[in-house]
């Protein structure tokens, strides 16, 4: 069963072409980084305006690509939440169309489930149940993946996303955008244990997490010794500011792995390509005897070949939807569409 798969939620126009789920027949992204780099963040107008412009080439590419037709499909996934409004209506809008004029079926599809089902790509094996840590730009959460759409957050952050926080530490420290990706290269032979910083914990919510705190923590470690004329090594607070997100991010995971018996954990979302914190969470598992699934770099970020994955397992589950289908800025990975 082939489906073709299509990614607008941030700054990449993206589309794929899977095949029962787990085969990538095709992948093509349009990057918009170079453009919003000046910016030193994703400006969402110049997003959506990209993607209207490159939206129809990278989805005839992922066709060509895939030596396939609309004639080939079963279906057509799509996108439709969370993410930037803009950029998410145009690959919506462009999948209503293209549903419409070749009969297909349109399935849409959550964004940070697409980013679970990357490892269904990487791994034959993985199969639900399984824990998994979703971690990326705008948002951090711990979900339980009972089956392929049956999904339960048990904990999340209260304010800063993982990724935001390191990508504004990042800015701090003046290392250029992508902040979060760029930290990750430019400090990892830092000194981890140079700098030290708090560990946020929020009462009453062992499962929760908090990163606004460190964010200002390293702020205000940055403006403290300007102040005094003092110097900073930024290879070694990037370091131990990485080594303070990924140690909250496993002592959480941990915690709730062991009180609700998971033996499997599955690690999603752009920041699962930090190599400080799949090395941890690498240690953490060979500790504790758990099973680690690490998605493939290439598919850490945005990518339309997780969609049509994810796309996949939806479709069997019935799921569709018709001209009317909205996109949304913001919606829980376990609500109902």
């Amino acid at each position: 069963m082939k489906i073709l798969a299509i990614e607008s939620s941030c700054d990449e126009t993206a589309a794929a072409v899977v095949e029962d789920g787990r085969k990538v027949l095709s992948s093509v992204i349009s990057s918009q980084v170079q453009e919003h780099k000046i910016y030193g963040g994703v400006v969402p107008e110049i997003a959506s305006r990209r993607h209207a412009e490159a939206i129809s080439q990278v989805v005839e590419k992922a066709l060509s690509d895939a030596d396939t037709t609309l004639d080939d499909l079963e279906a057509i996934a799509v996108t439709y939440a969370p993410g930037l409004i803009g950029a998410l209506l145009v690959g919506v809008n462009y999948a209503k169309g293209l549903s419409f004029a070749s009969g297909k079926p349109l399935v849409p599809v959550h964004h940070l489930r697409s980013h679970i089902a990357a490892s269904y790509i990487t791994h034959a094996d993985l199969k639900p149940p399984f824990f998994c840590l979703v971690v990326s730009g705008g948002n951090t959460m711990m979900v339980e993946v009972r089956d392929y759409t049956d999904f339960e957050i048990i904990g999340r952050t209260r304010d800063d996303a993982a990724g935001e926080a390191l990508d504004k530490a990042a800015r701090a420290m003046g290392i250029p955008y992508p902040g979060g990706l760029n930290l990750d290269r430019m400090c990892k032979d830092g000194n981890s244990t140079a700098y030290k910083f708090p560990t946020p914990k929020v009462e009453g919510c062992p499962y929760d997490f908090s990163f606004s705190g460190l964010k200002t923590s390293v702020i205000n470690t940055i403006h403290n010794a300007k102040q005094k004329n003092g110097e900073i090594n930024i290879p070694d607070l990037g370091a131990s500011f990485m080594k303070a997100v990924s140690s909250c991010l496993c002592k959480n995971t941990e915690k709730a792995m062991k009180d609700r018996g998971y033996k499997t954990l599955v690690l999603a979302g752009g920041v699962s390509a930090n190599s400080v914190l799949r090395q941890d969470m690498e240690s953490l598992c060979k500790a504790n005897g758990y099973r680690l699934y690490l998605p493939e770099l290439s598919l850490c970020g945005d990518n339309a070949a997780m969609v049509g994955s994810q796309g996949y397992y939806e479709y069997l589950a019935g799921k569709r939807a018709g001209l009317e289908l909205n996109a949304f800025a913001g919606k829980d990975i376990d609500e109902k569409q």
